[in-house]
């Protein structure tokens, strides 16, 4: 299963949603993949420790490569690396990626990443794509590779108003591009349930029949934590509630993508 996770605002949690699940995938025993697309890294940050030092082993090289002619290119698996966990494994940001995207569109190169997967496939259960905070050239590519789509929610007015617009743009590539492609689901989180507004919101959504997944992720300092120590919750406290609320989410998407 390949699951981009998607929000063209900045700051909702998608490489923390993003490296939590993967990181929970690999511990169940999933070989798990997570590429990192956006240029600030903090997916790459977040499971590595620090930057990717080689450029030669980056996302950034795996579309660069794809702009020059070679008799034998390299296959996707080369721009993997290991992270310190069994089971997950990273294909790495890099700054070159925003050198990059104007080529990239201009070449119309948008459907690589699509048949890099489908390769890389074979060899990973589940796949995870962080994206940038934006629908550029690297957020539609990964929206056409992808099966599923999470939405990250963090419970504001602004946040809302913008689901509507970035619920369009993911159905125009349903329609375009990607028949396969569904919306897996909106992903609360920053939730707090003593406070009302987040309450209400969340509510509007559901009432409106969006597709809210339970549970909810707790509001946490331990999540800043996790990020300073470059250890996803399951390998830094196994039993905090967050760690649960992932869990448990992994668990919602499992049974969602069996049906």
């Amino acid at each position: 299963m390949r699951y981009v996770v998607f929000n063209q605002k900045g700051g909702v949690g998608k490489s923390t949603i993003t490296c939590n699940l993967a990181a929970i995938s690999a511990q169940q025993g999933l070989r798990t993949l997570v590429i990192d697309l956006d240029p600030q890294g903090n997916s790459t940050h977040y499971l590595l420790g620090g930057t990717q030092d080689d450029a030669e082993v980056s996302a950034a090289a795996f579309f660069d490569q794809t702009l020059k002619f070679s008799a034998r290119p390299k296959g996707a698996e080369e721009y993997v690396v290991d992270t310190p966990w069994e089971n997950l494994h990273l294909m790495p940001s890099h700054p070159d990626l925003d050198e990059l995207h104007g080529k990239l569109e201009s070449r119309y190169k948008i459907y690589k990443l699509r048949d890099a997967l489908e390769e890389l496939s074979e060899q990973y259960d589940r796949i995870y794509i962080d994206t940038p905070p934006a629908l550029n050239f690297y957020t539609r590519s990964a929206l056409i590779a992808a099966q599923g789509c999470l939405i990250p929610f963090d419970c504001d007015d602004f946040s809302r108003r913008a689901l509507y617009n970035l619920l369009e743009n993911v159905q125009e590539i349903q329609a375009d591009h990607n028949e396969e492609l569904k919306v897996s689901g909106i992903v609360v989180n920053q939730f707090q349930p003593r406070a009302s507004l987040p309450q209400k919101l969340v509510q509007e959504l559901i009432d409106e029949g969006l597709p809210v997944l339970q549970p909810y992720l707790s509001a946490s300092v331990k999540v800043k934590e996790s990020h300073q120590q470059a250890k996803p919750m399951v390998h830094l406290d196994p039993r905090h509630k967050l760690t649960l609320d992932f869990v448990a989410l992994h668990e919602a998407l499992g049974a969602i993508s069996t049906h």
